[in-house]
């Protein structure tokens, strides 16, 4: 009896010096994230890497990405549908980076939340320890028609849908990206949200919505996406019409500084976007201007969106000038 008593408590040291295993851990708190019982503040980029001459995302060319990314203290990635490839999760996290996931609502049944399928994605890689959040839509807000004309029909079925991630992943929290400051609907419907993913553009003075966040809600939020494309439409003020990566520059530089002077309220940004991406506008084998996007006037210094401007690199890889913005903020605000 005595011998198994020494065993009992021997066992009991050592669960004591070596607690679980928390690797990967993700939650809420205090209008922060918490990864691993630290603090953890997105420094992140927008990602959906399409090739030139192409109009599908490949992740062939990841190893090279994943360097640039390093290089320029990324910490995430966000991506718009969900990576199936389990090599491609293993490389990102070898590579020291985390992945906000993002599911669609009707992709024709695969892993969308209108079958549910979604569900399937997230209990196959809940445990991965790339994933940092699971994201529910892309700014459905402004797409009230892919709802019967009811936004309350798209809140439901998110709310229900991040309900059902609790129950299946207790470790990673569930957020959305809204375009813009989500108002009381969204607030009220979405009360299984748990870090609200804000689409900002107000050209380069996003600051402001901070304090419009902690009038409304204690909850963590970042910038879903925040940024400016390297093509001005017309002149304006100092930026000459044309490809102008100064302007891209300036702008950005000044989004980021509101970023992290507002550390207190906001928990980081994804910068849209990691490269130039040829195939939205027109045709994919050249760089065309033109191209909009849902409430876009806030886009600096035009207030037009050229869609196939918004990389930090260009499309072959190459760095554009605001690829030293972003590393000078990044890195230095280790």
């Amino acid at each position: 009896m005595k011998s198994r008593i020494r065993i009992f408590f021997a066992l009991l040291g050592l669960v004591i010096l070596f607690p679980a295993c928390t690797n990967g851990q993700v939650r809420t708190e205090n209008r922060k994230i918490i990864v691993d019982n630290e603090v953890y503040f997105i420094k992140g980029i927008c990602y959906n890497p399409v090739e030139k001459g192409e109009t599908a995302r490949t992740f062939k060319r990841l190893q090279e990405d994943l360097a640039l990314m390093k290089e320029a203290g990324i910490n995430t990635i966000r991506v718009y549908s969900p990576i199936e490839e389990k090599e491609v999760l293993d490389q990102i996290h070898e590579a020291g980076l985390k992945v906000i996931l993002g599911f669609g609502y009707n992709q024709n049944g695969k892993f969308d939340i209108l079958s549910g399928s979604f569900l399937d994605y997230v209990k196959k890689f809940k445990d991965h320890p790339a994933i940092l959040l699971w994201e529910l839509g892309n700014e459905y807000n402004y797409h009230p028609e892919w709802f019967d004309g009811d936004m309350k029909n798209w809140y439901k079925a998110m709310n229900e849908a991040a309900k059902k991630i609790h129950e299946t992943d207790p470790n990673h929290p569930v957020t959305t990206a809204h375009g813009e400051l989500p108002d009381s609907l969204a607030l009220t419907m979405g009360s299984e949200i748990d870090v609200w993913g804000m689409n900002i553009y107000r050209w380069d003075q996003p600051e402001t919505v901070y304090e419009e966040w902690a009038a409304i809600s204690s909850l963590p939020m970042y910038f879903s996406e925040a940024g400016a494309d390297s093509y001005m439409t017309i002149s304006k003020e100092k930026y000459q019409a044309g490809s102008n990566e100064k302007a891209q520059a300036d702008a950005t530089k000044n989004i980021l500084k509101a970023v992290f002077d507002n550390q207190e309220i906001g928990s980081g940004v994804a910068l849209f976007a990691f490269s130039d991406e040829w195939w939205k506008a027109g045709n994919p084998d050249q760089q065309d201007t033109g191209g909009w996007a849902p409430n876009s006037s806030g886009v600096p210094y035009d207030g037009s969106p050229n869609e196939e401007y918004w990389g930090i690199v260009r499309v072959d890889r190459s760095k554009k000038e605001v690829f030293d913005i972003v590393k000078k903020a990044f890195v230095d605000k280790q």
